[in-house]
């Protein structure tokens, strides 16, 4: 595989996170909008704002993905024949798509159009990756449940003009590649069409029929159980092992998650890359990006299924997330002549403090605050209005985008 090729696609569930994806790194992003979308929860993209996005993606030499993957209706699938072309002229990449009467309806419309297959299909195996590439398909995203092995071999037995997508970062599902029922059974909403209520993630316990509130143990510990609670997956560690089966595009899950996850993952998975272009058989993951991923709010991580049946896969004694730092603060410029940085506030913080600074494609450093100023320049101790302007005292420029943060007091 060339080098230059290991793509790192990252989420972009609105504006704010499509900035920091392309800010920290993505080589790609993927989005979605009003129709067929599974992140119906997010702002996503109408088709103005979606033009939007591609001029600014493309003027970065970076690609837009756009998903339209739920199983489709038939109310969708009145709509499509519209809604497709109409997207197509934004300018995208690509299609994302899940239902093979909707990758078959792309080709017939849109013939120069590059067709992704996604995870949603649940491609597990040569023999469907190259059928769907006989249908059109130039990509298919693989689905989670594969191992190492499993990849190199659909690699091996397909043409080498279809690429191969796989996830390498965020939250993994209990259903098989994300087909589940549970949401739309216990509250109407469906996963399938974007809008799961993660039900696996509840607490649950064992009573029996004839003996109303006597909870049986099912669990570790006497507060409950999280029977069907998958750990997320993180893979950074393994990407040249990735590279080698033969994927060529990294993908980060989160389209529903903060642009600060956005920006801390494709970050970190782009300095991976990186470091792995420069010596693609000796790369070995630094600490400090193993430690980085693990700055963003993440269940317990685990390396999936890449190299076989996970043990355990499972976290039973929590459903909530891990979140061990907070965004203070975010770059938006910088006075030379004041030599302070402009900043909007996220979360309060005070003169002495001690943070860091998360500055794009260039990693970390830590600061000791020693000066703050309110929007006009009036000297403050602290600054605790959110979303508000202020100033800090900094010796250089640094890039807009850069995140001000610090791990949460315990």
């Amino acid at each position: 595989m060339n080098v230059r090729d290991l793509e790192v696609l990252a989420p972009a569930g609105d504006w704010e996170r499509l900035e920091a994806a392309l800010t920290f790194g993505a080589d790609a992003v993927y989005l979605g909008g009003g129709l067929c979308n599974m992140r119906a929860s997010t702002k996503s993209f109408g088709l103005e704002e979606l033009a939007r996005a591609v001029k600014k993606a493309h003027a970065l030499g970076k690609r837009v993905y756009f998903t339209c993957n739920t199983l489709p209706t038939n109310e969708d699938a009145d709509l499509l024949p519209t809604y497709l072309p109409a997207v197509a002229e934004t300018g995208v990449d690509a299609l994302i798509l899940s239902d093979i009467g909707t990758l078959m309806l792309a080709g017939r419309l849109l013939p120069g159009m590059e067709l992704h297959v996604s995870t949603q299909a649940g491609v597990t195996n040569y023999l469907t990756a190259r059928e769907l590439y006989a249908l059109g398909a130039r990509r298919v995203i693989l689905a989670r449940e594969c191992s190492l092995e499993t990849i190199r071999e659909i690699r091996a037995k397909t043409p080498p003009e279809l690429a191969i997508e796989c996830f390498v970062h965020g939250a993994m599902c209990m259903s098989f590649s994300g087909r589940c029922l549970l949401s739309q059974y216990l509250t109407g909403r469906d996963a399938n069409a974007g809008a799961c209520t993660q039900p696996c993630r509840w607490k649950y316990a064992l009573m029996e029929e004839k003996r109303p509130g006597q909870y049986f143990p099912v669990e570790e510990t006497a507060e409950g159980s999280y029977i069907l609670n998958a750990k997320d997956l993180c893979l950074i560690e393994h990407i040249d092992k990735l590279a080698e089966a033969g994927v060529s595009s990294l993908k980060i899950e989160g389209r529903a998650k903060s642009a600060y996850y956005v920006a801390v993952t494709a970050g970190a998975y782009r300095r991976a890359v990186d470091l792995w272009k420069q010596d693609p058989a000796g790369y070995t993951c630094p600490r400090e990006l193993w430690e980085e991923v693990r700055k963003v709010s993440h269940r317990e991580y685990s390396t999936g299924f890449l190299f076989g049946r996970p043990e355990p896969g499972q976290c039973y004694e929590s459903g909530g997330y891990i979140r061990e730092y907070e965004v203070l603060g975010v770059v938006t410029g910088y006075d030379p002549e004041t030599k302070r940085l402009l900043l909007l506030q996220r979360n309060k913080f005070s003169v002495g403090q001690e943070l860091e600074l998360l500055i794009p494609m260039a990693g970390v450093r830590t600061h000791t605050v020693t000066a703050l100023y309110e929007e006009d320049g009036t000297p403050t101790l602290s600054v605790p209005h959110a979303a508000a302007p202020f100033q800090m005292d900094y010796p250089e420029a640094l890039p807009a985008g850069t995140l001000l943060r610090r791990q949460v007091p315990e």
